[in-house]
């Protein structure tokens, strides 16, 4: 386990997510955001561990903007921004919720309040399953619901989600926290109107390579070998590959390569009531008396 990369990621994804944190938003497009803080991770010696995710409103998660995306941030939206710096293929993953719309601050509230108590309680034995109730106490003591069906997760060398899931509500399954591993808590939260659930919608513009093998199509294996050279198993997003392809080859490749089962495409996560969420995250490794943030 590489803990200098670990806290090296780290202290970059921080800084990132703090500047992101203090912008004022309102009257970007997406696509701005996404690559002006993609910029910065590698400005600062870091890389993108995963496309920077503007998730807005009732989209809990895993929305990155398409090429040129238009989508603009407004006043009253709620907007996550989750990002991933790598070093070496050491993932340091944190998001942060802003909005300016005062009415839906007490989910943002709620978010960061259970993420601190849950990382308080973090040392080496403590059971994940702990973790989760404490983080749905925490939630619903400050009005909101947990979205039940989103998790924390483990981190390996170019694997964000490495196999042990660590829950935002009470659960049965369980394992206690390892010094010699890293993880990411993310509580989401939504509004006593919503179903505290999350549903796949339709639109998909993360992608991750699932293997390299050959398709007899040397255009999509000559992509394939770029995105290993790249980003190895890490995801990425179409507009990675602009200007090395056009956005309608680059495209269509894909398609090929998602058929084929080569590639995987993640949808967008929607809350299932269509209610508001707010997210926030840290990355973290146990220790014995305590615990490191690496993102704090």
């Amino acid at each position: 386990m590489q803990i200098q990369d670990y806290l090296n990621a780290g202290k970059i994804a921080s800084e990132v997510r703090e500047n992101a944190r203090k912008k004022y938003h309102v009257g970007s497009t997406l696509f701005e955001i996404c690559e002006s803080i993609e910029s910065e991770i590698a400005k600062k010696g870091g890389k993108c561990a995963f496309p920077v995710n503007t998730s807005l409103n009732e989209i809990a998660a895993h929305y990155t903007a398409e090429p040129n995306d238009q989508k603009t941030v407004q006043e009253t939206d709620l907007l996550k921004i989750d990002l991933g710096v790598q070093v070496n293929g050491y993932i340091a993953d944190t998001a942060v919720t802003v909005c300016y719309e005062p009415s839906f601050d007490y989910l943002i509230q709620a978010a960061e309040a259970a993420l601190k108590d849950a990382i308080s309680m973090i040392r080496v034995g403590v059971k994940s399953s702990d973790v989760g109730k404490t983080i749905e106490q925490t939630i619903k003591q400050m009005g909101g619901v947990p979205i039940a069906n989103l998790s924390g997760h483990s981190l390996e060398q170019y694997t964000i989600h490495a196999g042990k899931s660590i829950p935002n509500v009470w659960s049965i399954g369980s394992f206690s926290f390892l010094p010699t591993e890293a993880y990411a808590c993310e509580p989401f939260v939504t509004t006593r109107e919503g179903l505290g659930f999350v549903r796949e919608g339709k639109t998909r513009n993360i992608f991750s390579l699932v293997s390299r093998k050959k398709t007899k199509d040397p255009e999509c294996d000559k992509l394939v070998d770029y995105i290993w050279e790249k980003f190895n198993m890490l995801p990425f997003a179409l507009r990675w590959f602009l200007p090395q392809w056009k956005e309608k080859t680059a495209r269509s490749l894909l398609e090929k390569l998602v058929k084929h089962k080569v590639v995987r495409s993640y949808p967008v996560l929607i809350e299932a009531n269509g209610q508001r969420v707010a997210q926030a995250e840290h990355t973290f490794i146990p220790q014995e008396s305590g615990v490191t943030i690496t993102t704090l």
